[in-house]
């Protein structure tokens, strides 16, 4: 049976088990994409830096693109073999991929070799993302008990931004004692060689991680488990509610996530044209001003209910983003002319209106995710969509965003597909999105 009342002390230990190897797989994916302007040139020269960067950037997208692949696969072979077996094998594929890049030639050694390599290890990465990232919400969320499940879930949504902030922590601590000649030759590759350790801890820690209560209940009785994949597309109203996770809950999610988390780093190194050490302490700032933001609206949709929450983050987000980028622009302007750090203030502001928008959608999320469907169709009809979203919409966003960006010859003008997309989000949510705060995730 799904446990109706969780122990605090077991809840911490599958809680800490199930967040710290959501956290290594973040930081090896979004590794990354705090490196993607140090990849351009390392691995797709060109005599355009535009080129080299969108190359760099459809690369990283590529990781997003498969992990709906990882999804189905990890998905399915965790209804046959169990939970804990396979987040032990998505989180070791992560690790030995991301430690691989740490050791790759680059272009000035093996010519296009280098960069096929690379591809071919980001594939890697994103099928082991797939098969972790949103089943460690389920299982999570199925351990929460039925009451405060947004707060107690909310610190998984932290994993992400974590990964982000110690991977931009290194990258900071390197350019500041390294010289650019040693940061370009082998300083970019000490945070994947960092994902050993972390691979260490992560299995040190995953030796207590719990089987979930519903597969050891299924084993116990001899029942032979089958994927409910093909029949969650059969039935409507699972049908209708893996859409809207898809479209309403994750895909705008993703968009907010990859516009505040990703882009805009990459938006002001590159468009704005801010010194990278100044671009990274700002991220840090965004990063952790969103840790406390993202708890408090998870422990709000526990009072108020998810959709309302959710709701104000899309139309938040709608409203907010392009606004806001041009606000970036016109500020990184005054202070590369006065070098007055007031306006490095105010840019911390706009930064910290964006963490709101995401973290109102990312707070209740991994409740919201569990809570839209019944115990038997759970880890499959929510995994899809989710990495569905996460991969095709979130991972291809600051591709798209530059692509357009340098086809119109306005370095915001690709903005308008997240403020359309997470307005139409919002209409949706706002007419067809159901309250699940009460669920009872028994049935």
């Amino acid at each position: 049976m799904i446990l109706t009342k969780s122990d605090p002390h077991s809840y911490r230990k599958v809680a800490v088990a199930a967040c710290f190897g959501t956290f290594l797989e973040w930081y090896d994916f979004l590794t990354f994409a705090t490196l993607a302007v140090i990849f351009g040139p390392l691995f797709f020269p060109s005599s355009d830096p535009n080129t080299a960067l969108l190359a760099s950037l459809a690369t990283f997208g590529v990781g997003m693109v498969v992990r709906p692949l990882g999804a189905a696969f990890f998905g399915s072979l965790g209804d046959r073999i169990g939970r804990k077996p396979v987040f032990m094998m998505t989180i070791s594929l992560m690790g030995v991929a991301t430690v691989s890049v740490g050791f790759l030639p680059t272009y000035a050694d093996i010519g296009i070799w280098a960069a096929v390599l690379l591809v071919g290890l980001r594939l890697l990465q994103g099928l082991s993302a797939g098969g972790e990232i949103g089943g460690s919400a389920v299982y999570l969320t199925e351990h929460a008990g039925q009451e405060n499940r947004g707060f107690k879930t909310s610190f998984l949504q932290l994993m992400g931004p974590l990964g982000i902030l110690v991977s931009t922590i290194q990258v900071a601590l390197l350019r500041h004692y390294l010289s650019d000649d040693q940061f370009q030759s082998w300083g970019w590759r000490v945070p994947f060689w960092m994902s050993l350790l972390l691979l260490i801890i992560a299995f040190w820690i995953r030796r207590s991680l719990e089987e979930t209560p519903v597969f050891l209940e299924l084993s116990k009785h001899g029942a032979k488990v089958e994927s409910q994949l093909i029949n969650n597309f059969k039935n409507p109203e699972i049908r209708k509610r893996m859409f809207l996770l898809f479209f309403c809950v994750s895909s705008s999610g993703a968009i907010l996530f990859f516009c505040v988390q990703v882009y805009t780093a990459i938006f002001l190194k590159t468009a704005a044209h801010l010194p990278s050490a100044l671009v990274d302490q700002l991220s840090i700032y965004a990063t952790l001003v969103l840790f406390p933001l993202t708890i408090f609206t998870g422990w709000l949709s526990d009072k108020v209910g998810r959709k309302p929450v959710v709701v104000c983050g899309l139309i938040f987000g709608a409203v907010l983003i392009y606004p806001a980028f041009e606000i970036l622009q016109i500020l990184s302007a005054q202070y590369l002319q006065s070098s007055n750090d007031v306006f490095v203030v105010q840019i911390g502001l706009i930064l910290t209106a964006l963490s709101l928008s995401l973290a109102l959608v990312i707070g209740p999320q991994s409740a919201l995710l569990a809570e839209l469907f019944p115990a038997k169709n759970r880890n499959s009809a929510a995994t899809l969509p989710h990495n569905l979203a996460a991969g095709w919409i979130g991972g291809l966003l600051p591709l798209i965003v530059t692509g357009l960006n340098q086809w119109s010859g306005n370095s915001i003008a690709g903005l308008w597909y997240p403020t359309v997309f997470l307005g139409c989000g919002a209409v949706v949510a706002l007419l067809y999105l159901p309250e699940t705060k009460k669920t009872d995730l028994l049935l």
